[in-house]
């Protein structure tokens, strides 16, 4: 006897548009599913994803938990257990769907198969959705390939045929609800990694326009390596980037534990900003960020120099002033940042910790911002600074 499956797709549509995530999907639909006469015990849904870290998620629903599971697998995932896989199968083979009911012979097949039947289940069915390519542009949207969907019963007979009929009437509407919530995650994604935390929020939620920005008070960070040009010169080309990664990972992990924003990755350079409605708070925020990036990098330097691989400090200033903050660029090519003098005034006080041999500079306007704060600080001068008509009384830290 057929299973009609037309309400469980009208939800899945409606909870797709509704924007319900991956787990939500999933959870009810098996639910629907088993109310509708499928014998389901357990469903698992594994989506590839874009991520710098992570290669997908993989999703889990058991029939009378409340509690689910998402597993965020990275790319150094064991390849011996996907090449065995029934999923990896139905990639390979092409084919729409693979069922078995299990028994010692599948137990050799696929070594899973053998622990769902150790654990008392009976049938097993894989399902796959695949998706088309790229867009009218020709950029696609890397890693979301499929939606794979794995059925599980412990029905003595496994699933039948009219159990098989629904799942797979049903797989469409789920892949393409899938996918969105897949996609709208992936595109966040993208953006918090490549523009960054609050930017990736307001470019997200629509402030795109070309032209707009805002005014805006900020503590400015303006950060490179010692010796980079030397160091990248030094090593063999394909230790340039995993260098720059190990020293600029705690720099930006720094920044971030005290609510600033890195904007631009510039060779070695890092310009970020810690918004500062309240000066103060946002200049100890900053200097908290800065002793937290130097541990850091002291600790890494540590750890390289014991392995005798070389390593390097920060040079860094600290400012404060008016930013202009928003969409800069040609008609099709933008770049959320910041400007005005202040962040030219930022990268030129940066310059000076060579000249002046300190690691740390802070701007007049700096040490204003902290008003009487206990951090101690000595002058290290008054500078003229190319490209900047005022000149800049120049403070260091006092050891």
């Amino acid at each position: 006897m057929a299973i009609d499956v037309g309400d469980i797709c009208r939800w899945i549509l409606d909870t797709g548009l509704a924007g319900d995530g991956e787990q939500a999907l999933l959870n009810g639909t098996a639910e629907r599913l088993r109310a509708a006469g499928v014998p389901l015990t357990r469903a698992n849904m594994v989506c590839d994803t874009l991520h710098p870290i992570l290669e997908g998620h993989a999703f889990r629903w058991r029939s009378g938990e409340d509690e689910t599971a998402v597993i965020a697998y990275g790319r150094d995932h064991d390849p011996d257990s996907w090449a065995n896989s029934p999923f990896n199968h139905l990639e390979q083979s092409g084919a729409p769907m693979l069922l078995r009911l299990l028994s010692p012979a599948t137990d050799s097949e696929f070594s899973y198969l053998a622990e769902l039947r150790a654990e008392g289940q009976t049938g097993y069915l894989a399902t796959i959705v695949r998706f088309g390519g790229t867009g009218g542009d020709g950029i696609g949207v890397g890693g979301m390939e499929c939606v794979y969907v794995s059925w599980i019963t412990d029905h003595p007979d496994g699933f039948g045929e009219a159990e098989v009929s629904a799942v797979l009437a049903i797989m469409p509407s789920l892949g393409l609800a899938m996918r969105a919530a897949s996609l709208s995650g992936i595109a966040h994604t993208i953006a918090r990694t490549y523009l960054g935390r609050d930017v990736a929020r307001q470019v997200m939620s629509g402030r795109i326009v070309r032209g707009v920005a805002e005014k805006r008070d900020a503590v400015l960070w303006f950060s490179d390596l010692r010796d980079w040009t030397r160091i990248s010169g030094s090593l063999p080309p394909d230790q340039v980037i995993p260098f720059l990664n190990d020293h600029v990972e705690p720099v930006v992990a720094a920044i971030h534990a005290e609510g600033g924003e890195v904007l631009k990755f510039m060779g070695d350079g890092i310009l970020a900003v810690f918004p500062a409605d309240d000066r103060h708070a946002a200049a100890e925020r900053a200097l908290a960020a800065a002793a937290a990036a130097r541990q850091g990098l002291g600790d890494l330097a540590r750890m390289r120099e014991g392995a005798d691989l070389p390593s390097t400090g920060l040079y860094l200033a600290l400012h404060v002033g008016s930013v202009f903050y928003g969409n800069v660029g040609g008609p099709d090519r933008l770049d959320f940042t910041v400007v005005g003098p202040a962040v030219n005034e930022v990268a030129r006080i940066a310059a000076m910790c060579r000249s002046v041999d300190r690691s740390l500079l802070l701007s007049q306007a700096f040490v204003d911002a902290l008003d009487g704060a206990d951090q101690q600080v000595a002058s290290v001068g008054r500078f003229a600074l190319r490209g900047v008509e005022v000149v800049q009384h120049l403070y260091t830290p006092d050891a």
